[in-house]
């Protein structure tokens, strides 16, 4: 579970209340079903015309499981590649069979390798595996950052429409023109905070966990195609320190002096 992200909101949610609960009336004053069908059914509306329908709802799937899942450390897939090359060297690639893996990537180039497939055949596998799994993230990011545009854009026409009906009956019904502006003030609100809470905030989190899940893939990668080799296991974990901040490495090797 991603806390970071039902934390920023939780506190976004909190400033937003804090600011508008000085109005003893605040449900009435900020809550308009006109403004929250134009801009949110809108949006949707405008969001599903410019995707497929498999766009649309990957869209969902991509997030919420950017939400639930949690990105494997580099530290501890390179652990555990040095432990199943480790095994793969003294007992070979037969005894990895029992390893236990989470990872499905690790998984399924571990699985290749104890059939004996192809190394070639093996590397273009998990490459078109992560690929696909890059471009679905690239299609979904895409989705939201559409909508992000489209929100604004649907609560400024909720804005234009309050003023238009404000506008028309102005002298017949002075009354009405307390909801009309209401309406288009609202509009605008919704959409900005559409786009700017939730929809740009998700595309930028998702391309960051999309170039998290790059990286674990191309350590992978690596690390499947040296034990395939039946290299020394220290060597590999040099090899793959590349993939770490400097901070990690300096104390990877602190640990390691330690030990």
């Amino acid at each position: 579970m991603d806390f970071a992200s039902i934390l920023g909101l939780l506190i976004f949610g909190i400033g937003a209340y804090l600011g508008i609960s000085d109005n003893p009336d605040w449900t009435a004053a900020f809550i308009n079903i006109n403004s929250i069908n134009i801009v949110v059914v809108g949006s949707f509306g405008i969001i599903l015309y410019r995707s497929t329908l498999t766009e649309f709802f990957l869209m969902f799937r991509v997030v919420g499981k950017m939400f639930r899942h949690k990105i494997d450390k580099p530290e501890d897939l390179i652990d555990q590649l040095v432990e199943l090359a480790g095994i793969a060297r003294k007992d070979g690639m037969i005894a990895l069979q029992n390893a236990e893996i989470n990872n499905r990537l690790l998984s399924k180039g571990i699985n290749a390798l104890v059939d004996g497939t192809d190394p070639m055949i093996i590397r273009t596998s998990l490459e078109r595996d992560m690929y696909i799994t890059a471009k679905r993230h690239e299609s979904a990011r895409g989705t939201l950052k559409f909508a992000g545009d489209v929100a604004p854009a649907m609560g400024m026409v909720g804005t234009l429409i309050g003023l238009v009906n404000l506008l028309g009956v102005m002298n017949e019904n002075p009354e009405s023109i307390g909801p009309n502006m209401s309406t288009a003030l609202l509009t605008t609100l919704y959409g900005a905070v559409l786009a700017n809470a939730l929809f740009l905030p998700a595309a930028e989190k998702l391309e960051n966990f999309a170039n998290q899940e790059m990286r674990n893939s191309e350590l992978i990668i690596e690390g499947i195609m040296f034990i395939q080799t039946g290299g020394n296991p220290r060597l590999l974990a040099d090899l793959l320190s590349s993939y770490l901040s400097p901070k990690s490495v300096k104390k990877r090797e602190e640990a390691g002096a330690t030990a």
